[in-house]
């Protein structure tokens, strides 16, 4: 490794999203996904919001009824402005929640972990990334050198990915009267 990721990128879907077994070559990703819905979903409520573009061909009716309405976590969809946002229940993982809310990454559970290797696969881009992240003792040196700082420093801190923005990782929607579809 000869360089960092240093951009804010969503963590919701770095970290969260993998745990829904969706592949990343599925037919559609998400256009964003977030832990919170300002004023409606708080991140102590351990819920994923993935947003959709709302589409109606039969492939994404498909990718929808397959992968997101029979999702084991699936809690809800909500339809708001031409898009909709569908909640997953993580509560089984509240463990793994917190320690994502607090940027504890390496502290994932095993389960998290393979999950969000899986999602990369080892040729991605993001992989050595994503791996540094989730196994920081294995990129101490790497990261130090190219910090220019000490190994000890990282040691103490022990991650080596910032935690998540809550501001960033939460959904503003203007207009909140969305309606339910509880399918």
């Amino acid at each position: 490794m000869n360089s960092i990721y240093s951009k804010y990128f969503q963590k919701s879907r770095s970290f969260l999203y993998p745990i829904l077994g969706i592949k990343k070559s599925s037919y559609s990703s998400p256009t964003g996904t977030y832990i919170a819905i300002q004023g409606l979903i708080d991140a102590d409520d351990v819920k994923l919001i993935c947003t959709f573009k709302q589409e109606e061909t039969d492939k994404f009716k498909n990718f929808e009824e397959q992968m997101l309405i029979t999702n084991p976590l699936f809690d809800r969809v909500l339809e708001v402005d031409g898009y909709k946002l569908y909640i997953f229940d993580l509560k089984v993982y509240e463990s793994d929640w917190f320690n994502f809310l607090l940027g504890k990454y390496s502290k994932l559970s095993t389960t998290f972990k393979k999950a969000i290797k899986s999602f990369y696969g080892e040729n991605s881009a993001e992989y050595k990334f994503m791996d540094s992240y989730l196994y920081p003792e294995k990129y101490f040196d790497d990261y130090a050198k190219i910090l220019d700082v000490s190994v000890s420093d990282l040691k103490r801190i022990g991650e080596l990915c910032d935690p998540c923005d809550l501001d960033k990782e939460t959904l503003v929607v203007e207009n909140l009267e969305v309606s339910k579809k509880d399918d």
